[in-house]
């Protein structure tokens, strides 16, 4: 990581001002090359310093020039930010004088990486640079600035340490059997120490899906078969005719995404097609994207007519979302009732406005959004941090299956450190290099 590199760190366009990042060996040795005012090589860390950039003894730009010395920076590296005036010719200008004195242009994320290489910051810190970055609101902003101070990293650090004692304790009893005050790490022993772990990472990730509703939103579909009001629920709750309403079957021909808070909840909202047999070539097309939303929504909102009894198409509905997370919502209250529906749903009325607190109240009571609680910091946001949460617990489940149809404890003993080493990738204690690799490709330039 010797190279120095540059790039431009604030958004593409025209503005007040611009800044252009450097890091790496010998930076404010190159930048003073094309730097007119104050020698920055006798710059002391932390200082800024005024001046103009220069090429071919042309000047092209009046600057600010701020010195950060290693290991006192954000890589540890020796760093300079160039602060330019805010237009994009002159930006590039700047930055193509840095790539002819000893620069290259960095990799998208390779800021980060470096602080993360360095050991300057851990896996978890540097993706919740990028979740601050892309969190569109309060609950969001928080958590990532938690996992910033490394609320991530101790919930996770605590859960290894567990697992390594536990591990230690294995080794000492398979390796040293003879040493009469090593523990004889019966499955008596390992057992309740594997219950306790699982129960712990089970309340976090309980927490944790709560935390990433509040955070990202749920991903939810409105489904059904054609003319229950689907699109007219969607309309009303986006208060705009953002779906094409019509009492002819088969309007809505692909699916429809918006966006809207209720009940403290995001919905990422997908007006689907009504689900019917059809020979209409584009309909059925709308169709099958409609069964493809349904498979990838983490909540369904099922609309029911209440004025017809229940179809074939509405039973088939009603068993294949039988296992989703999903809310039934039974439309045109207005109307009178032939549908005879033995469980729990919403009456709602789209014409009247009437039932929207109720649907409101359901969501909350589904999603648990009420018991979220930011500062209790006891769950994980990312969604690649719960996946190998539960990585480690399944790993976990199989060891304590194993222990109590009493097999070899060395063999148990793999799939308790499988979990340890599943937790060490959240923290990037133990990630492979294709998944660094990865996560930081996403980081836009500059960062």
């Amino acid at each position: 990581m010797e190279e120095a590199i540059c790039a431009i760190a604030t958004p593409y366009g025209v503005g007040a001002i611009s800044i252009i990042r450097t890091s790496g060996f010998k930076s404010i040795e190159n930048v003073n090359k094309i730097f007119k005012g104050k020698n920055l090589l006798k710059a002391e860390s932390h200082t800024i310093s005024y001046g103009h950039i220069v090429d071919d003894g042309n000047i092209i730009d009046e600057v600010m020039v701020s010195i950060f010395r290693a290991p006192k920076s954000f890589t540890t590296e020796e760093s300079v930010e160039i602060s330019c005036h805010g237009g994009i010719f002159s930006t590039n200008k700047v930055l193509e004088a840095l790539l002819k004195n000893g620069f290259r242009l960095a990799l998208p994320g390779e800021f980060t990486k470096r602080a993360f290489l360095n050991k300057r910051i851990d896996l978890t810190q540097a993706e919740a640079v990028m979740d601050i970055i892309s969190s569109n609101n309060n609950i969001a902003l928080k958590s990532a600035n938690n996992s910033l101070r490394k609320s991530t990293t101790i919930l996770i650090e605590t859960l290894r340490e567990k697992l390594l004692t536990l591990i230690a304790s294995i080794e000492v009893n398979i390796d040293y059997p003879e040493y009469d005050d090593a523990i004889t790490m019966t499955n008596e022993i390992v057992i309740p120490n594997l219950k306790q772990l699982i129960a712990e990472m089970n309340i976090i990730l309980e927490h944790s899906q709560i935390s990433k509703i509040a955070i990202h939103g749920i991903k939810t579909a409105i489904i059904g078969r054609p003319n229950v009001g689907k699109s007219s629920i969607l309309n009303i709750l986006l208060d705009e005719e953002k779906a094409i309403v019509s009492s002819i079957a088969g309007t809505t021909r692909d699916t429809i995404e918006a966006e809207l808070s209720l009940g403290g909840v995001t919905l990422k909202l997908i007006d689907t097609a009504g689900i019917r047999e059809t020979t209409d070539e584009v309909e059925q097309i709308g169709i099958s994207r409609s069964k493809k939303a349904i498979s990838e929504a983490e909540l369904v909102l099922l609309v029911l007519d209440n004025s017809e009894e229940l179809t074939l198409m509405d039973k088939e509905l009603l068993e294949i979302t039988k296992n989703k997370k999903r809310i039934i919502i039974v439309n045109k209250q207005d109307l009178n009732k032939k549908i005879n529906l033995d469980m729990d749903y919403i009456k709602l009325s789209v014409k009247d406005k009437n039932g929207l607190h109720d649907l409101e109240k359901k969501l909350i009571e589904i999603t648990k959004i009420n018991e979220f609680n930011l500062d209790d910091q006891n769950y994980l946001s990312n969604t690649r941090h719960i996946a190998k949460m539960n990585e480690a617990l399944n790993s976990l489940n199989i060891a304590l299956k194993a222990c109590k149809n009493n097999e070899l404890i060395d063999m148990i003993e793999i799939d308790i450190k499988n979990a340890w080493q599943a937790l060490g990738e959240i923290i990037g204690d133990t990630a492979p290099d294709l998944l660094i690799n990865e996560l930081f490709s996403k980081f836009c330039l500059g960062k």
